[in-house]
């Protein structure tokens, strides 16, 4: 049976994502930060950082995604992303500047640490990562939550009529090994 077949293969699959979960989102940071030494950007590492956590869901299902909170609360990293992307791009039109002033300007002093310089376009990906890793982890989040409790929903019906199997639209697609 294919679905015995997965579960005697979930367990690789769980340690797998239980490993990854970190380096993931410690090499999405390094692409991000690496950017303003050499290429990368905040939005290949929100992709990064978000493939990471979406594989603990894979592996454990919605419920587990519920208990890990840099995922619990991706959503509201949505809006703070992009209130920090907004506000980056548009606060230099307060003081009369162009939109997306380069801070601080050409030949002004720039706070390090380490190689890492603090300027506007730090910022800026910090917002971008923020909004992409926010978007896809919530997205694919509601959609597995809401899967979850569709399934839940059909066997409670189930079990309220009296069934003991599942009717034909009820039973899950088999793969073919």
């Amino acid at each position: 049976m294919p679905m015995a077949n997965y579960r005697r293969n979930a367990g690789m699959l769980q340690s797998a994502a239980r490993i990854l979960l970190v380096p993931s989102f410690v090499i999405a940071l390094a692409v991000m930060f690496k950017g303003y030494g050499d290429v990368g950007d905040g939005f290949s590492a929100g992709v990064i950082a978000a493939l990471g956590a979406l594989l603990q869901g894979l592996a454990f299902g919605a419920e587990e995604l519920d208990r890990i909170p840099v995922i619990r609360y991706a959503s509201i990293g949505t809006f703070v992303g992009l209130t920090i992307a907004l506000g980056t791009a548009f606060f230099p039109l307060l003081t009369g500047d162009p939109i997306l002033l380069h801070w601080p300007r050409a030949g002004e002093d720039v706070v390090h640490f380490g190689v890492l310089e603090f300027i506007t376009p730090v910022l800026f990906d910090v917002g971008v990562f923020l909004v992409v890793y926010g978007f896809c982890v919530g997205a694919v989040h509601a959609i597995a939550r809401e899967q979850e409790r569709q399934v839940r929903d059909r066997e409670r019906a189930r079990k309220a009529r009296g069934a003991e199997r599942p009717t034909l639209a009820e039973e899950p697609l088999e793969v073919a090994e």
